[in-house]
C-alpha cells in the first residue's frame, strides 16, 4: 500500500484523512503542530508523527529532510476574514504565512526526495474562484496556492512526479465553526475525506467537490466579472444591485 504524508493532521479534514488511510492499510506521516493530539493518531496503527509549524522554514527543514512519501497531501491551511473598516496588514501574512508560505517551505524540502511515480496533492479552495465578501486574504491565498501546483506540475512532469490540486468547498471542521454565515451544501470533514481519498489515487489534475455544489460555484465563474461582482455584493450584510 501507499505511503502518504499529510499536513493539517491534528483535526477536521486531515484528521478524517488519516483515520481513512490507516483503515486501508496505508502508511501514513502525519504532520501538524499539536503534539497531544498527533500522540493520539499514532495510536491507530501504521503512523509516523511530524510535530512542526509549516510556517517556519528551520522547523519544516529539520522534520522533512529524511522524509519520503509516494503521495504528499498539502493540506494544512488557516482562515481569517477581512473588516474592510479596519483593514489588519498583519492577518494577511498570517494567512499567507500558513498556507502559501508554509507550502513553499515544505516544497523546498521535499522536493529534493521526490522521485518517478510519486505525487504531490495541493489542497485549494473553491473560494478562489469567486470575488465572495471578506475573503480578500483567504481566497487570495488559495489562488496563489492553484497557480503554485499548477506551475509545479510543469515543471515536476520531466521527473515523472504527477501533482493534483483538490477545491473543497464549505466544509464543517473547527476553523469553519468560527463563521458567523451560512455554509450552503455544506459536509463533514468525513465525507470530505472519503472524496480526497477515492481521488488521492486516480489521475485526475484538478478535484472539486462537493459535485453540485462546485458545479454551481464553477459556473458563476465564468461568468463576465459585472454579474461576478453583483452576484458575490448581494451576498454580503448591505449589498444592493
Amino acid at each position: 500500500m501507499a505511503s502518504v504524508l499529510v499536513t493539517g493532521a491534528t483535526s477536521g479534514i486531515g484528521e478524517a484523512l488519516i483515520r481513512m488511510l490507516v483503515k486501508n492499510n496505508h502508511h501514513v506521516i502525519a504532520c501538524g503542530r499539536n503534539q497531544k493530539k498527533l500522540d493520539e493518531l499514532s495510536n491507530l496503527g501504521n503512523i509516523d508523527i511530524k510535530a512542526f509549524d509549516i510556517s517556519d522554514k528551520q522547523a519544516v527543514t529539520n522534520a522533512l529532510s529524511n522524509v519520503s512519501a509516494d503521495i504528499y497531501v498539502l493540506n494544512a491551511g488557516t482562515c481569517e476574514y477581512v473588516d474592510v473598516n479596519d483593514i489588519d496588514a498583519s492577518m494577511f501574512e498570517r494567512v499567507f504565512a500558513t498556507n502559501v508560505f508554509g507550502i513553499s517551505n515544505i516544497m523546498s524540502v521535499i522536493t529534493k526526495n521526490l522521485v518517478k511515480g510519486n505525487k504531490v496533492v495541493f489542497v485549494d479552495s473553491l473560494a478562489r474562484l469567486l470575488p465572495f465578501t471578506r475573503s480578500q486574504a483567504y481566497g487570495a491565498s488559495k489562488a496563489a496556492v492553484h497557480y503554485m501546483a499548477k506551475s509545479f506540475a510543469v515543471d515536476l512532469a520531466q521527473y515523472g512526479v504527477k501533482v493534483k490540486t483538490i477545491s473543497p468547498g464549505f466544509v464543517k471542521t473547527p476553523l469553519t465553526d468560527k463563521n458567523d454565515f451560512k455554509m450552503p451544501m455544506s459536509i463533514s470533514s468525513e465525507k470530505a475525506a472519503a472524496y480526497m481519498y477515492k481521488d488521492l489515487f486516480n489521475n485526475k489534475s484538478t478535484v472539486y467537490f462537493p459535485r453540485r455544489f462546485s458545479f454551481t460555484i464553477r459556473l458563476l465563474s465564468a461568468l463576465p466579472d459585472v454579474f461576478k461582482h453583483k452576484i458575490c455584493l448581494k451576498m454580503t450584510n448591505n449589498g444592493k444591485v
